[in-house]
């Protein structure tokens, strides 16, 4: 019989919307909780096991080191036994720092360095003088940046125009300063002449100012009369003025505004590395640093094993780890001087998930929150042995998931159920895969994938030509109109510059729904986000005759002790932090005075306790109607109008931001990884969705990797062949029929999954 101390134990779980519910989870195994979106597996997972575990690791040191540490307060449990240390691996994006790259968040870099400070020839000083933010390594010319700004003369200036019309296009320059009233007045310039028509003498001087070591006077008047003043030229007085200065001191500008009006090239005296030519001079092996940031992996790979030297050996072999755990993560096509900011949905994940792998420490327990997001089926090979070698270093392995090929290689799955919300919270099975019967999980394993017979026709076709964003090998294409297309392909293939990129910027009119998350404060609700509750609070105010403010918990409505926030977290020094509901307001928010006031029998409080579905059969304004249908189209009627969008679980929050957009009559919608987050069943609630959409006349252009989606499109992308370097062009293009006939990444996977 298993040790007792091989399972976790807990009972009596109550965070959210869980039912005082008891579940046993064995250790050394692969553990997969799954269910509907919003059926309580965060609540579970993240909020009781995580939270307990981190809670009680930071007990274990000293009052003074843990008052600087994360506090976490006991999640609402009877009993949580025998947990064990835990890594989390969130959704979350990661590196949006310009200056971020997988190097640096690989802790790849440092060693690099540091490899060249001890071995490199000419021999340079510490590790710290190859980095480009240090005062020695830095390039002179662009300031570490590698990049140099300067300004675009198209951008800046619209020739066709007068000074007068505005042919300065950067605010600050325009007549209405006193930089673009000095153009006007100083007499050199014709105010009311276009510039095209200026004289080529003259318009020189305007754009770049004299010929170097001359100066030429251009009085500036004030009501005092006139000053003596040169004039430098345009260019030069936006790079001196604009570019070269710190711009969050001029507090009416940002970095955005200025940049919009610049070109950005690779610096020329340090080839884009941002290092100064000192450090690019030291070598190994006949590479500088600079060049190891830009060879792929296996390439980096080779060099660094090459090293025979002892004192760098031992260096190389701190570093190789890193390296071999990227590649075997299928991401050798990618450099240490890879933005992290630039990678899609599903690299950036498997880059977290690689990060982790380095650890030699056992018993711990991993916690991944869907690491099959953005990523293909053939990626999702990858992943599954990456969690089968965390096990097999006796850890414990839990997974979040909806992918049905991760969840049939589990040990144990538990689902959580039956619904979501107010209607999830419980489990409604926990075991193998072979006692899973009549679960949605279930039904979901038992589905056969049904490929469209019948696409519609287009209605025409949005044209791109020579794109060449990123890694797009000048990538000519005709997405048809009218339809509902799918653009597939292995992470990195450039299905994302292809749509997010290239087709965005020839149609910007498009309604695009992206994978970066809301805005989560406490504060925000699904009538806050919306745009309802101004509508509701203006009704309760025309009803009752007081301010609309009154029926805010962020106004006048707020109750006085709680100040809005419905809880109090009293000062409890070094013991854990406890929140407990406001006694005065029971934990409404509002004041006395606020819910003494109603609407149609019911008080602001009630009206918020709706559910999305019972709003619609109560409220009668247009507006109100209109954008609560939208949410019940995305399978979102449970949720309640005042359910705070901070307890949203990540699959609920991809389709409120998907029923945002739907409220906009648009003509093309372009979705990344709409299924992302989402359970078979809720998928199929998106898909009736995208349905209607294509049937009002839009077009819908997604970017996914769920096949059930793909096989239910109209037309079809595949971009490829490869990721990175190896990516770029379109592998194919037609209908899902077309597909299982062709012979690519993805019509391998859909043959099998029709054929299953």
């Amino acid at each position: 019989m298993a040790n007792a101390k091989d399972e976790i134990i807990l009972k009596g779980l109550k965070e959210n919307n869980l039912k005082n519910i008891d579940l046993t989870i064995p250790k050394e195994k692969i553990v997969v909780f799954t269910g509907l979106s919003g059926s309580g597996k965060s609540s579970v997972v993240f909020d009781t096991l995580a939270t307990e575990s981190r809670r009680q690791m930071t007990m274990n040191y000293p009052l003074y080191v843990r008052n600087q540490m994360p506090r976490y307060e006991r999640p609402q449990a009877d009993l949580m036994q025998n947990l064990s240390p835990v890594v989390v691996v969130e959704q979350k994006p990661i590196g949006s720092s310009t200056r971020s790259t997988v190097g640096t968040y690989m802790d790849i870099h440092p060693l690099i360095r540091l490899l060249f400070s001890r071995i490199g020839q000419p021999a340079i000083g510490s590790a710290t003088d190859f980095s480009s933010q240090s005062s020695f390594g830095r390039c002179p010319e662009c300031k570490g940046f590698g990049q140099v700004v300067a300004p675009d003369v198209n951008k800046l200036v619209d020739f066709n125009k007068s000074l007068r019309e505005r042919a300065v296009q950067f605010k600050p320059l325009s007549p209405t300063g006193w930089q673009g009233h000095w153009m006007m007045t100083c007499g050199l310039f014709d105010p009311d002449l276009p510039l095209k028509d200026y004289p080529e003498e003259t318009l020189e001087l305007f754009l770049y100012g004299p010929p170097e070591g001359e100066r030429v006077n251009a009085p500036f008047h004030t009501k005092d009369g006139p000053h003596k003043a040169d004039w430098d030229g345009l260019l030069p007085r936006f790079t001196r003025v604009y570019i070269n200065r710190d711009i969050s001191k001029l507090k009416t500008l940002t970095e955005e505004d200025v940049l919009a009006m610049t070109t950005q090239a690779p610096c020329k005296t340090c080839q884009g590395s941002g290092l100064n030519p000192e450090v690019l001079a030291s070598k190994i092996n006949g590479l500088n640093i600079a060049d190891y940031d830009q060879l792929e992996l296996p390439e980096l790979l080779r060099e660094l094993e090459a090293i025979q030297e002892p004192m760098g050996k031992s260096i190389a072999r701190q570093a190789i780890p890193y390296v071999t755990q990227l590649i075997d993560m299928g991401l050798g096509y990618l450099s240490l001087s890879r933005k992290m900011a630039t990678l899609s949905g599903g690299e950036g994940q498997r880059v977290k998930i690689a990060r982790h792998l380095g650890s030699s420490l056992n018993n711990m327990t991993y916690i991944f929150d869907e690491p099959s997001a953005g990523l293909h089926p053939s990626e999702g090979e990858l992943l599954i042995h990456m969690l089968q070698r965390i096990k097999q270093q006796h850890n414990t392995v839990i997974v979040i998931e909806h992918n049905l090929a991760v969840i049939q290689m589990a040990d144990e799955i538990i689902e959580m159920g039956p619904g979501a919300g107010a209607n999830g919270g419980e489990v409604i099975y926990a075991g193998p895969l072979a006692g899973m019967t009549e679960s949605p999980t279930a039904l979901a394993l038992q589905h056969k994938l049904r490929v469209n017979g019948h696409p519609r026709e287009r209605t025409g076709s949005y044209s791109i030509q020579g794109a060449s964003t990123n890694n797009l090998r000048n990538v000519d294409i005709r997405i048809p109109k009218g339809v509902f297309v799918s653009v597939c392909g292995v992470s990195g293939s450039g299905k994302s510059s292809l749509i997010l990129d290239a087709f965005k910027s020839r149609y910007p009119e498009s309604i695009t729904v992206g994978q970066g998350g809301i805005g989560t404060s406490s504060r925000s609700t699904m009538a806050t986000y919306m745009g309802i509750m101004d509508d509701i609070r203006h009704t309760f105010a025309k009803a009752t005759g007081q301010p609309a403010g009154l029926f805010s918990f962020n106004s006048l409505g707020a109750c006085p002790v709680c100040k809005g926030k419905g809880v109090l977290t009293p000062e409890v020094a070094f013991a854990d932090p406890v929140t407990i509901p406001c006694e005065a307001c029971g934990g409404t928010r509002y004041s006395d005075e606020a819910l003494s006031y109603r609407y149609e029998g019911k008080n602001i409080i009630e009206i918020l306790a709706l559910t999305i579905d019972e709003a619609g059969d109560y409220f009668t304004q247009p507006k109100i109607l209109n954008r609560v249908k939208t949410l019940r189209d995305v399978g979102l009627g449970y949720l309640t109008l005042g359910q705070t969008t901070s307890s949203l679980s990540g699959g609920e929050i991809q389709r409120l931001k998907l029923a945002s957009q739907l409220q906009k009559e648009g003509q093309i919608y372009l979705l990344d990884e709409p299924s992302s987050g989402l359970h078979a069943d809720d998928r199929e609630k998106l898909l009736d969705v995208f349905q209607k959409l294509v049937e009002r006349g839009n077009t819908v252009i997604i970017i996914e990797h769920n096949l059930d989606l793909l096989a239910a499109s109209d037309w079809i992308i595949e971009m490829g062949p490869g990721g990175g370097k190896q990516g770029g062009s379109v592998m194919f293009e037609g209908t899902p029929a077309d597909m299982l006939k062709a012979d690519t990444a993805t019509a391998r996977w859909l043959r099998e999954a029709v054929e299953a």
